[in-house]
């Protein structure tokens, strides 16, 4: 088992800081690319990258305990995609609505175009409780990008909406049946784009706040531990399904972003975003890189300016 004590490094750290240090947790919190949900009696749970897809469970948001992997068994119908039987699955995102888990994975190789999302659900979220809705959507040689996944579920509009893309042209979103979890079409809208670090940018979410919807994406290069370069920026749009552009007006398909959250003192590489809607407000669920791991990190965001900022 794998104990969290990353912040007792941070503490060494001083205090002079554009940024703050993530919230103190405790228990098992040694994961990458988190993606959290919620069920109707309260308990958390918390999906990241592994072989199966690792979940690891809550009562408060604070002290975490691993509960098992979405896939025991393994998932053999992403061998092709991972090269390898029982391969490490990625970026899972995660949406509870309607009584039921829904969760997107991605399966690949680093650097591989031949890359997958697929969809399960399940009533109660716990390891082994997941029934696999198949392939959501892939890509291949020839294709300008690659994919990773994050679900919006616009209670309001009723709208399913996935962002989706990494590095090529960028990241991309598609509207998606309620029915089945899946893409309408083949029509899928360009959100963001670098050009800049290689077309480095991945792991996008959106998240509705006030009269905006809000992309928050990770820019740079991950998985590399103190030596990443990762951080998370957002632009926003009155639209979830396009027109997104940061703080200073730059469209992100123009490779705008404003940052939310970079490298500061003994936290690395912060990456992964995903957003939570709490009684407070949302809360930013992302990972960081110190010299012992990668961990898991939250902090609140304040909307207050217009712009969220990490408190």
């Amino acid at each position: 088992m794998r104990w969290s004590s990353p912040l007792a490094l941070l503490a060494l750290a001083g205090t002079c800081r554009a940024y703050p240090d993530p919230a103190l947790l405790s228990g098992d919190t040694a994961v990458h690319d988190p993606t959290l949900c919620r069920d109707d009696s309260g308990n958390y749970f918390l999906f990241s990258t592994g072989p199966g897809v690792e979940i690891r469970t809550s009562t408060d948001r604070i002290a975490w305990t691993y509960a098992g992997l979405v896939w025991p068994d393994g998932a053999s119908w992403t061998d092709e995609y991972t090269g390898t039987s029982n391969g490490s699955l990625w970026s899972p995102s995660c949406e509870y609505a309607f009584g039921k888990f829904h969760l997107y994975y991605s399966a690949s190789t680093a650097g591989s175009p031949n890359s997958a999302i697929f969809y399960a659900t399940s009533s109660t979220g716990w390891p082994g409780s997941y029934t696999n809705e198949g392939l959501m959507t892939s890509t291949s040689s020839g294709d300008s990008y690659n994919v990773s996944a994050h679900l919006l579920y616009n209670i309001a509009s009723a709208l399913w909406y996935l962002s989706l893309g990494s590095y090529g042209t960028g990241i991309k979103g598609v509207t998606l049946s309620p029915d089945t979890g899946k893409p309408n079409s083949t029509d899928f809208t360009a959100l963001a784009e670098r050009t800049a670090d290689s077309g480095a940018i991945q792991e996008s979410v959106i998240y509705p706040q006030g009269d905006y919807f809000y992309l928050f994406s990770a820019w740079g290069q991950c998985c590399n531990g103190t030596a990443s370069t990762s951080s998370i920026r957002v632009g926003r749009s009155s639209s979830a399904t396009g027109g997104f552009v940061d703080a200073s007006g730059v469209a992100l398909t123009s490779g705008g972003g404003t940052p939310v959250l970079e490298t500061h003192g003994a936290v690395f590489g912060p990456g992964g975003p995903d957003l939570w809607p709490e009684a407070g407000g949302p809360v930013l669920v992302y990972h960081y890189y110190t010299p012992t791991g990668s961990w898991l990190g939250i902090n609140a965001l304040n909307f207050s300016s217009g712009w969220p900022v990490a408190v």
